[in-house]
């Protein structure tokens, strides 16, 4: 299955810009009790991106089913990946987690690279949102 990378690079933008609302918004929170660790968050949301491509190529198919099938896979409840996922963002962790994820993706297709590097030369390094 070949990966959309223009789309997994929307996505990861739209989570930076989601990162930057939410960290503005207080600068203490509590760990959570079961927190996934940083490693095991950068693998779930490269799964994550990937299954958001499958609904994109597969309309019909379900993403929510996927997104739970993806969180059961790494045995992780959905409750802590958000509480984690909140803890992340807060403590300014997530940008790290979401370049890991791009990484593992890159791994995982090793034709996106490429694919990256043509869209980026093509449009002069300028961020998608810039655009």
């Amino acid at each position: 299955m070949e990966i959309n990378n223009q789309q997994v690079m929307k996505k990861l933008i739209f989570i930076f810009v989601l990162l930057f609302i939410v960290s503005c918004g207080g600068d203490y929170i509590d760990k959570p009790k079961n927190l996934v660790p940083k490693d095991q968050m950068a693998e779930i949301m490269a799964d994550l991106a990937i299954n958001d491509q499958a609904t994109f190529l597969y309309p019909n198919s379900n993403l929510e089913a996927g997104t739970r099938y993806v969180l059961k896979t790494h045995n992780v409840k959905p409750n802590d990946f958000v509480e984690s996922f909140k803890y992340y963002v807060v403590k300014e962790k997530m940008n790290g987690i979401a370049e890991d994820a791009q990484k593992i993706l890159l791994e995982k297709d090793p034709k996106a690279d490429q694919y990256v590097k043509d869209k980026l030369k093509k449009n002069g390094n300028v961020p998608v949102f810039a655009r």
